[in-house]
């Protein structure tokens, strides 16, 4: 079982820094988004695999928590994209600092 355990966390290292690196080169903000959404699997995929590790359900209920906050993040953020593609007929980041003042 731990060795499994192991197995999973090293999957979900890998996955957060894919994530990682994705957020850090793309410039467009669907891909960004993307990006962060694999970042919180991969932390809800750690908290379900330590949980298992103890036998404890506290693994499971973050990742309920995970994939709540996942998703109060998508609707916020989809709003600010479609509002920056309305008004700029782009999604770069760059063009985000025209939207200031």
């Amino acid at each position: 079982m731990t060795r499994i355990v192991g197995h999973v966390l090293i999957l979900a290292a890998v996955l957060f820094f894919l994530g990682l690196i994705g957020v850090l080169v793309r410039r467009n903000i669907v891909f960004m988004l993307l990006s962060i959404e694999i970042m919180f699997n991969a932390a809800g995929l750690a908290f379900v695999a330590a949980g298992a590790r103890w036998a404890k359900p506290d693994g499971q209920i973050m990742f309920i928590f995970i994939v709540s906050m996942a998703a109060a993040e998508v609707s916020v953020a989809l709003a600010l994209v479609l509002q920056m593609h309305h008004r700029l007929k782009i999604l770069d980041t760059d063009a985000a600092k025209s939207l200031r003042g």
